[in-house]
């Protein structure tokens, strides 16, 4: 364990300041590490939210969501419009274009970038930089929402009401064409799957979601990619050309690790930084946290790589934990209990058709189905049972099930399958007493 005496002549350098990166600082201090804590970002905007880009800022009713840090107060120093290119962790440095950046510590949060169509050149990087650059090439009029940036330049396009084709209907499909739609304009999905969300959800779950897409008045096709994006126009690979005043795809994210190359920081293949139950990595002192790494789960018996705001929440405190002491083997505060791994429910939100929908777990293949309430209706869940125990829950309008359902999951209590299924009783009511019982491989 580093004494405080200790800490206080070290420094943390932390790559990438989305929320990963602003709240490893930020939990660095309130969990008294007494050294210097730096924190770079490639972009030169102060440290942002994401989620209001492809809302509240992209309909023009925010300028921006920059978080509300007195940077100067915790003793946090910014480096910003700083891009890393590399790492030495031989020499302890990390580099870029023109200056080392030296660390005693040092924390990888450098999110993800947006993924690209073929030969458009789109994105926010390629998974070389920090995954928060602004730079952006290929043809005009095609887009990504991934940085404030991106979000500025498609805003007057919404507002300008023209034609656009969506690429991908997952979810940051789905929140693109609400806000389209909403702007006014004529909006055509382009699916490669046979539904939307195929690699989030079964057909038996997706399948419902189908008709929101026409409820908003856009058009959906699947079964199809796209061929070529033309000036004015997409073509597609079943022959079909679309007019397209502007492209927006939206087809996922990468993490943003391709400049560790060479570094020894070992990379799953996913290409995410393959950190352990601790969120540390194969080099000594360096860290992973967010949407750049992935961490093994006891919970659902498997590595996961988590893409979702709440990680990049929890991840941090963590992190800090491991920095201040607790690569000692002291437990770890993680979502305010007390454990001894890096284990969280993973948790989503999306806004999207005028409905709330939320996610809570993993759901794995085999996971018996458990619906509450009519998937047609505005109000309605899905539990995706393992051996009888909650293993994941997606909730439509339904935000008490999500809080229920998390807290079950993490118990790893039974539910009684005929209670699960009645949408009016609570669903902690189908655990009855055994939420009490927690598994005994998971104390």
């Amino acid at each position: 364990m580093t004494s405080r005496s200790e800490q206080s002549h070290q420094r943390v350098v932390i790559v990438g300041a989305g929320l990963a990166g602003v709240q490893t600082a930020v939990q660095l201090r309130e969990q008294g590490w007494a050294g210097g804590v730096t924190l770079m970002g490639a972009e030169t905007h102060r440290p942002y939210d994401r989620p209001p880009l492809s809302k509240a800022v992209l309909s023009g009713k925010a300028a921006g969501s920059a978080f509300d840090i007195d940077y100067a107060a915790l003793g946090i120093t910014l480096q910003l419009g700083t891009r890393a290119e590399s790492l030495d962790p031989q020499a302890r440095v990390v580099r870029t274009a023109d200056a080392e950046v030296r660390y005693d510590r040092l924390v990888l949060a450098t999110g993800a970038a947006a993924a690209t169509l073929p030969g458009t050149g789109t994105g926010t990087g390629t998974g070389t930089g920090t995954g928060t650059g602004t730079g952006r090439s290929g043809p005009p009029g095609v887009h990504v929402l991934r940085t404030l940036d991106d979000a500025e330049r498609l805003r007057p396009v919404l507002s300008g009401q023209v034609p656009l084709v969506v690429v991908g209907a997952g979810w940051i499909g789905a929140e693109l064409t609400t806000a389209a739609r909403e702007a006014g304009c004529p909006v055509t999905v382009v699916e490669a799957a046979d539904r939307p969300l195929a690699g989030a959800l079964p057909a038996a779950v997706a399948g419902h979601m189908r008709g929101w897409y026409e409820e908003c008045g856009a058009v959906l096709r699947t079964g199809t990619a796209v061929a070529e994006v033309r000036a004015g126009e997409v073509a597609l690979t079943d022959g079909t050309v679309l007019p397209a005043g502007a492209v927006v795809v939206g087809i996922g994210a990468r993490p943003a690790t391709g400049w560790l190359a060479g570094s020894g920081v070992e990379l799953a293949p996913d290409g995410s930084v393959r950190a352990d139950e601790q969120l540390r990595t194969s080099v000594p002192d360096v860290y992973a946290v967010g949407d750049c790494a992935s961490f093994p789960s006891a919970r659902y018996g498997r590595r996961l790589l988590v893409h979702h705001w709440d990680n990049a929440l929890q991840g941090p405190r963590a992190v800090a934990a491991g920095l201040v002491g607790g690569d000692a083997g002291q437990a770890v505060p993680v979502g305010g209990a007390v454990s001894a791994v890096y284990d969280p429910v993973p948790y989503f939100w999306s806004e999207q058709f005028g409905r709330f929908v939320q996610f809570a777990g993993y759901a794995a293949e085999g996971d018996e189905l458990v619906w509450r309430g009519d998937p047609g209706g505005a109000s309605w869940a899905v539990c995706w049972l393992r051996d009888g125990r909650l293993g994941a829950l997606l909730a439509v309008g339904r935000p008490r099930d999500t809080a229920q359902g998390r807290k079950l999951i993490e118990s790893g209590a039974p539910l009684d399958r005929t209670l699960a299924a009645d949408p009016a009783v609570p669903l902690k009511k189908a655990a009855g007493q055994a939420v009490l019982r927690p598994r005994p491989d998971l104390v």
